[in-house]
């Protein structure tokens, strides 16, 4: 006798009965019901009231806090790029120096990886992006000041990036164990408290 076993499982904000636990749904606390054994019933566990703010909370977390996060992190992965461009513009320029180089010939990128050669007969003087599109001609000198004071306002951007991307995950995190909570999950056994 083939014995079937109904549950019923969360998809997208709307509880229905299946034959089977296949799906693993979006939120990661359905998730960890599924793995902790915690089937939930609409008709005895949660109340109406309960389902509709268990669903706004999932909406702000997926509509609103995840999109911020994502925009925090591209934002800060941008600053590390340009970080990259003054260090790696600051290298050449040291070594420029260091070896006292007056001209130079080195392949230029059209742009497709398609390159060229190109001869500088004075590299003496640089020009270095500063911006919108403007380029301003520096001493090397001149342009490791440029470069210096550059690298103190990124620095900064990359520590304000990352605080806002600590507050959003944890405003995601306080929003999560409020749900937990809603649906009456027991919170996660700490290392110390787990016995092996």
């Amino acid at each position: 006798m083939k014995r079937e076993v109904r549950v019923w499982i969360w998809v997208s904000f709307i509880w229905f009965e299946s034959p089977r636990v296949l799906f693993f749904g979006k939120c990661w606390l359905r998730e960890l019901a599924i793995q902790r054994g915690f089937l939930f019933n609409l008709r005895c566990g949660m109340d109406n009231f309960r389902q509709q703010k268990v669903q706004k909370f999932e909406e702000f977390v997926d509509c609103r806090l995840k999109p911020d996060l994502l925009r925090a992190i591209a934002e800060r992965d941008k600053v590390f790029e340009q970080q990259k461009i003054f260090s790696d513009l600051r290298r050449n320029i040291e070594n420029l120096e260091k070896n006292s180089v007056t001209s130079l010939r080195t392949l230029v990128n059209l742009g497709s990886e398609v390159y060229m050669q190109a001869e500088v007969p004075d590299t003496q003087c640089i020009f270095v992006d500063i911006g919108l599109g403007f380029h301003v001609e520096f001493t090397w000198s001149e342009a490791l000041n440029f470069i210096s004071l550059r690298e103190e306002k990124l620095a900064r951007q990359v520590e304000e990036c990352t605080q806002l991307i600590a507050s959003i995950k944890a405003q995601i995190k306080m929003v999560c164990e409020g749900i937990r909570e809603l649906l009456a999950i027991p919170a996660e056994i700490s290392v110390q408290e787990r016995i092996f």
